[in-house]
């Protein structure tokens, strides 16, 4: 078993193990969870098969291991199935020990508070879009960043009104910047430098912040009406 591999499996143990917290029962989710990560980790893994080929990224085989389907390790394709695990996880933990508020004004269900920063979200990103077209990778990200805010507002716009939703993403985006911390830094995933802004957080391209809010935050628009969630309910 190579190191990638046995990363994605420690990703999912500790949320498995902990799946049959009575309080949580995330076992009763679990139809949930894989109606949600089939359509968007099948989008992101054809986005990951194509950007290797174009050479964006590519995986050190000391670490990755020299097999490959699609020109993917097998601890990538275990990536798509396992983070969307445990990040469904910590937002049904959230759901279960976290008070619930909802942000609204008097007049508006979504406040134009709300709206204001979504709109400026999307117009500083096409800016970013345009001035760094050549780099690819921050391109693409940036692409996925805005379709997850427009996907939000027009499917699900309560989810950014919901503290579940901030706790969420918080808490998240701190286990993914965790794991992704030790991918970069070994390295297990390298980058090309042509494809990004060369910004770092430690280890880390900026770039995959967005990528990671986009990819989790479009699983979560899918898990949130598979399970029947909304305003009106805790």
């Amino acid at each position: 078993m190579n190191t990638y591999v046995l990363i994605t499996l420690l990703v999912i143990a500790g949320p498995f193990l902990l799946s049959f917290d009575k309080k949580v029962s995330f076992w009763k989710h679990w139809r949930g969870v894989l109606l949600a990560t089939l359509p968007v980790s099948t989008i992101y893994i054809i986005w990951d098969i194509l950007v290797t080929r174009r050479g964006d990224w590519w995986f050190n085989p000391q670490y990755a291991g020299d097999e490959k389907l699609f020109g993917l390790p097998p601890g990538e394709w275990l990536f798509f199935i396992t983070v969307p695990y445990a990040c469904i996880f910590i937002y049904e933990v959230v759901r279960a020990y976290f008070p619930r508020r909802i942000y609204k004004s008097h007049e508006q269900k979504t406040p134009k508070l709300v709206i204001d920063a979504a709109a400026a979200a999307v117009l500083l990103s096409i800016s970013f879009m345009i001035i760094f077209s050549h780099l690819d990778y921050s391109f693409l990200t940036l692409l996925a960043f805005i379709t997850w805010i427009l996907v939000t507002l027009l499917w699900n716009p309560w989810l950014f009104r919901d503290s579940h939703t901030l706790w969420f993403m918080l808490l998240s985006q701190v286990a993914f910047l965790l794991i992704n911390g030790i991918l970069t830094g070994l390295p297990i995933v390298l980058y090309n430098p042509d494809a990004i802004w060369g910004v770092r957080i430690i280890t880390i391209p900026l770039e995959d912040l967005f990528y990671n809010i986009s990819f989790l935050g479009l699983i979560q628009n899918v898990y949130v009406r598979v399970e029947g969630y909304g305003i009106s309910r805790s």
